[in-house]
């Protein structure tokens, strides 16, 4: 089953949904902010699918300015990083989607097609 973490509110979460529907694409909407991944999760989702956490980064986020990750992120340990993501579901990059070994972050409909269909 695809696990798809999403804001309700957030539009391309939104779109990315419809479309899994629209394509008859079963998954199980997560509120990312409500129910964050755990950094244990975080690390079995990163050793499972290959993504590199850097990428698992909402760097558009006001968090992850507010934060000033931008210029902290690459001194941070591993440990450290999925910590932080564990820490608050606004600092993930939506929609999240994963089935356990393939994941896609944010929504390019030519990648949901490639990859979910």
């Amino acid at each position: 089953m695809l696990k798809f973490y999403q804001l309700p509110n957030c539009s391309t979460c939104r779109k990315a949904a419809q479309f899994l529907q629209e394509h008859g694409v079963s998954f199980e909407p997560v509120n990312i902010v409500e129910l964050t991944p755990t950094a244990a999760e975080f690390k079995k989702l990163v050793d499972d699918t290959g993504v590199d956490v850097d990428q698992l980064f909402n760097r558009q986020g006001a968090k992850f300015r507010e934060l000033e990750l931008k210029e902290t992120l690459e001194t941070l340990s591993l440990e450290e990083k999925l910590n932080l993501l564990a820490s608050d579901g606004m600092l993930v990059k939506r929609p999240l989607a994963t089935n356990g070994k393939q994941i896609t972050l944010g929504f390019k409909e030519e990648q949901y097609r490639q990859i979910w269909l």
